[in-house]
């Protein structure tokens, strides 16, 4: 399983929130197995790369899966500086849009996709966002 962790870090100067690698594959890995001990081959897939969005405007990162089962669980989990992970939405993977404080996830089963969306980005949404996805 492929997980990606992104930390939005804001510069006041600039006016923008970046998303930069945060954890080692080392860290991802373990994490992985701690929540997914039994995904019998799933994977998911998320945003490459840091992710630039100006205060204010749309926020979009990427996750595309693959499911054994034709109705898994898939989450996003926001995590701040120094705090413990924490979910920030869930959904089965059938056509139904989840939401909450303003951000916003639909599964859709053709894309194999869950993409995380958030119409005006804050510099408090600064965080580490991950995808995850359980049978």
């Amino acid at each position: 399983m492929k997980t990606r962790f992104v930390r939005p870090v804001y510069s006041r100067e600039q006016g923008s929130c970046s998303f930069a690698n945060m954890h080692s594959a080392t860290h991802s890995v373990l994490l992985i197995i701690l929540i997914f001990r039994s995904t019998n081959g799933d994977s998911v897939n998320q945003t490459e790369g840091p992710v630039t969005v100006s205060e204010g405007a749309l926020m979009t990162l990427n996750c595309t899966y693959q499911a054994t089962y034709s109705n898994s669980y898939l989450f996003w989990y926001v995590q701040h500086l120094n705090k413990a992970p924490q979910l920030l939405l869930k959904g089965l993977t059938a056509d139904k849009k989840v939401e909450h404080e303003g951000f916003q996830a639909t599964p859709v089963k053709r894309d194999s996709s869950f993409h995380l969306q958030k119409r005006a980005v804050q510099a408090s949404d600064s965080a580490v966002y991950y995808c995850a996805l359980s049978d």
